[in-house]
């Protein structure tokens, strides 16, 4: 009888607890149910905007390589531009959106449209890039801030960016815009902290610079 008593309140208290406990368990079961689930379907849905974003990306690809071929096609060019632009209203701030902002801005340059180019190196220098391409955009805008004849702009702008893997290319691109200004002692300092991190014999055009430089202080 003992034993059957002590089964009892052992079923009893197991009533109990479960009287207390159970319902916020079970609701801890369907919250962490729930969790998984919406994971799973939040990295779904990630996949297919990625697999989306790259579709249109590759399709800005080709509209571009059309229409810079041997002879200009309006008609592509305006499909890569429309492109463009749904990357940027559907994807905003994705690594195709600022991909594609870094090839159209190559193709401003080409058409001469300096303020577009400026514009969509911008939009790229604007939504979290990597610290490479946020680099790659900095010196581009630079160059093309200092062809339109803000070499202090331009100079500020590089000064300001991270160096990353790209000290040779700064460097030379400080010298370059020092030199635009009539510096010649810095630009030759750039120039040869630039020749300096470069490696050996990489940087033709670069050893021409210094060469000159050189020649016209000997």
């Amino acid at each position: 009888m003992a034993e059957l008593r002590t089964e009892e309140e052992q079923i009893q208290a197991l009533k109990s607890w479960w009287d207390e406990n159970g319902k916020s368990l079970f609701l801890g079961v369907a919250v962490a149910l729930a969790a998984v689930l919406g994971w799973k379907g939040w990295q779904s849905q990630q996949a297919a905007q990625a697999e989306n974003a790259s579709v249109l990306y590759q399709n800005l690809l080709d509209a571009v390589v059309g229409a810079l071929g041997p002879q200009l096609d309006d008609a592509k060019l305006a499909t890569a531009n429309h492109l463009n632009g749904q990357l940027k209203d559907e994807y905003e701030g994705s690594a195709y959106a600022n991909y594609a902002a870094m090839i159209m801005a190559r193709v401003a340059v080409d058409q001469k449209d300096l303020d577009k180019a400026v514009a969509e190196l911008d939009y790229v220098l604007a939504n979290q890039p990597t610290e490479s391409m946020f680099i790659l955009a900095t010196l581009r805008k630079a160059r093309i801030v200092a062809s339109q004849g803000n070499v202090d702009q331009a100079l500020n702008l590089v000064n300001g960016a991270p160096v990353g893997g790209y000290k040779a290319t700064i460097e030379e691109l400080k010298g370059d815009l020092y030199l635009a200004q009539g510096n010649t002692d810095a630009a030759r300092k750039a120039y040869q902290q630039a020749s300096e991190s470069a490696a050996a014999g990489s940087r033709p055009l670069l050893d021409m610079k210094l060469n000159n430089l050189a020649a016209e202080e000997s």
